[in-house]
């Protein structure tokens, strides 16, 4: 294993649902960019269950860089490209366009501004149709939030307060300014969910 190559405990229990609902959503070809990788599994992940797909990985972190490269070169998906240094609340993003786009568990360890900017550059890539997927946890209006959310989101803001779990609604009327419409909400493991927005 190389040395550069980290390893998060999420993966191996939520890739498999998450690629379950990709299935359904990503297209037969093109360009699937992914927004703060992380470590690298997910993405690699994705690219052996889409072989027909090119998938752009991204992240700001020059640690969780240098993890996606050493997984990347381990495994040798040949669909998966090197990954981009991104910064989602940029107003310049290192990729032009993208035929889907990915973000898992980042909009509850980040600032608002990076949704805002992820949104942003959503509505700026996206070709017409083509999905935005985001995962992680979320409060929604009218429906009870789980404990274990509630306990997640004092850690969070504890780390840092502009972290959080966010409202979907809030995303939701973000995306709508973006020509983002949202198509589907679903629920997911440990209380998770999965949100499909189309570029109008």
């Amino acid at each position: 294993m190389s040395d550069d190559r980290r390893s998060a405990p999420h993966v191996a229990r939520n890739a498999g649902p998450i690629t379950d609902v990709l299935r359904g959503l990503l297209p037969d070809e093109g360009l699937v960019l992914e927004i703060a990788s992380g470590t690298g599994e997910h993405v690699l992940h994705f690219a052996h269950a889409f072989p027909g797909l090119t998938f752009q990985p991204s992240d700001p972190d020059p640690a969780a860089l240098a993890s996606i490269e050493a997984w990347q070169q381990d495994a040798g998906a040949p669909n998966l490209l090197s990954p981009v240094r991104l910064d989602a609340s940029a107003r310049e993003w290192p990729v032009e366009r993208a035929d889907a786009i990915l973000c898992i568990n980042m909009v509850h360890i980040s600032p608002w501004a990076a949704t805002e900017g992820l949104i942003a550059g959503a509505g700026r890539l996206l070709v017409p149709g083509a999905p935005l997927y985001l995962y992680g946890a979320y409060r929604r209006q009218g429906v009870e939030t789980a404990p274990s959310n509630e306990a997640f989101d004092l850690s969070l803001r504890s780390r840092d307060p502009d972290w959080g779990v966010r409202d979907l609604e809030d995303v939701v009327a973000e995306a709508a300014k973006n020509n983002l419409v949202l198509e589907s909400v679903l629920e997911m493991p440990a209380n998770n969910l999965s949100v499909v927005f189309r570029r109008a």
